[in-house]
């Protein structure tokens, strides 16, 4: 049975497994280089609340992937092509065909010479899955995040979904290896609604540094390891942070996890959030944004910007009560809200403006904002940008809307499980992340 993409909860102690011894791909959205200038519009953004400081770098190319079909055929040709190192971290790694063919990949390289690392969480991923013995008898190094739901980590998840080869070329997104058309054995109508980036320039090395980070913090050495995270910070610490508005740059890598980068996915939500003016399109299939995000898009619609959310269903059955919960005060400022039910909504994604966007791993709920290590990019004024528009926004379209008169008519049960299923929620999200989920 193939595991639901995110509905775990995500606890952590490491393994690492080692063994002896030791790609653009066809099915691609969009390529686009980002190098030319910042727009007038970005520019022209007003000053918001908090702060979203990023390292963001030019002469990146960008490819987008709507599907899981897509993005793994680009992934498996990079890795065949690979001439130095391969690494992959991400929840869930199925045992299945498209499991298979990523498997099969990293196998080839690793007998080529190639330096392979993998991790994977070890709620998300089985913890006996087939291909393990392939890759201790291959050379292909891996280490599993939490393999228990509690542990070194505490409740924590790795539910990042990266990949970088050779330092050179990156992907970040919602996908894991796992096939497009099956969750949980059961069989979907359509691909899941999902999304991923090929990044190959000057971005890419903060990916595999991120790696290298979570890789060292599985070392089984915690004197070794934690030298190599207090080196990792300062040297961090010492790169230049710099606010997209202010430059030409284009693409920042943003992960969090539970040391230095506890806040940053969120503060990079409010900062865009607060400083849009024309449109704000998000879509999420976990949308439990904390008190910050929730009035950041409460204010934004009041002040005339046009926000369109996309929520997913029938992933987390409790969330599909307890959501709704949160639509009256969304509309009441203008906000409008669809929910997608062509297939699963698996993407975490949004578009400002039509020249801000972020696609990567992190739901809008607790778990990915306050207690999971998370991974996004952040890319501005480039044309994939547009192109992620236009899915969200026909998505958007084509999903049934929240009519404001029918949802303040709800029978009054239906308000009570409403209501009852988010308190609780809350409830037992500020008693997992000991009160920090607000």
């Amino acid at each position: 049975m193939t595991p639901n993409p995110d509905n775990a909860m995500r606890p952590a102690r490491a393994q690492e497994f080692a063994s002896p011894g030791l790609g653009s791909g066809s099915g691609s959205e969009h390529e686009h280089e980002s190098a030319h200038p910042a727009s007038d519009t970005a520019r022209a953004f007003p000053k918001a609340r908090g702060s979203a400081r990023l390292a963001f770098s030019a002469g990146n190319r960008l490819r987008l992937f709507r599907s899981g079909d897509a993005y793994f055929e680009a992934l498996v040709e990079r890795i065949r092509a690979a001439t130095r190192c391969v690494v992959l971290e991400v929840y869930i790694f199925s045992d299945d065909d498209a499991g298979e063919k990523v498997s099969a990949a990293l196998v080839d390289a690793a007998r080529r010479g190639i330096d392979v690392r993998v991790i994977t969480d070890g709620i998300g991923t089985h913890r006996v899955l087939r291909f393990y013995d392939d890759w201790r008898a291959h050379g292909v190094r891996f280490r599993i995040f939490n393999p228990h739901l509690f542990g070194r980590f505490g409740f924590a998840r790795t539910h990042r979904k990266i990949a970088s080869i050779d330092e050179t070329i990156s992907f970040v997104g919602g996908i894991n290896i796992v096939d497009d058309l099956e969750n949980e054995g059961v069989r979907l109508d359509a691909p899941r609604w999902d999304f991923a980036v090929e990044l190959i320039g000057p971005v890419a090395s903060e990916v595999d540094a991120a790696f290298d980070l979570q890789w060292q913090r599985l070392d089984r050495n915690p004197v070794a390891s934690s030298l190599e995270r207090t080196l990792a910070f300062v040297r961090r610490t010492l790169t230049p942070s710099i606010e997209a508005a202010s430059r030409a740059s284009e693409v920042a890598f943003v992960a969090r996890d539970n040391l230095n980068r506890r806040r940053t996915i969120e503060k990079t939500y409010l900062h865009a959030i607060g400083r849009a003016r024309e449109e704000i399109l998000l879509a999420n299939p976990y949308f439990v944004p904390g008190r910050k995000l929730r009035r950041a898009l409460v204010e934004a619609a009041e002040r005339g910007v046009a926000v369109r959310l996309l929520i997913g269903r029938k992933e987390f059955r409790v969330l599909d009560y307890a959501v709704p919960s949160l639509y009256g005060m969304l509309m009441a400022a203008g906000a409008q809200i669809a929910e997608y039910n062509k297939t699963l909504l698996h993407g975490k994604v949004a578009v400002i403006d039509g020249n801000w966007a972020t696609v990567g791993s992190s739901n809008l709920d607790a778990l990915s904002l306050v207690l999971n290590h998370e991974a996004n990019v952040v890319i501005v004024n480039d044309p994939v940008v547009s192109s992620l528009r236009e899915a969200i926004r026909s998505a958007f379209d084509d999903s049934p809307a929240i009519d404001p008169q029918r949802y303040a008519a709800r029978p009054l049960p239906v308000r009570f499980v409403n209501w009852f299923t988010y308190n609780a929620y809350r409830l037992a999200m500020k008693m997992l992340t000991i009160g920090e989920y607000d």
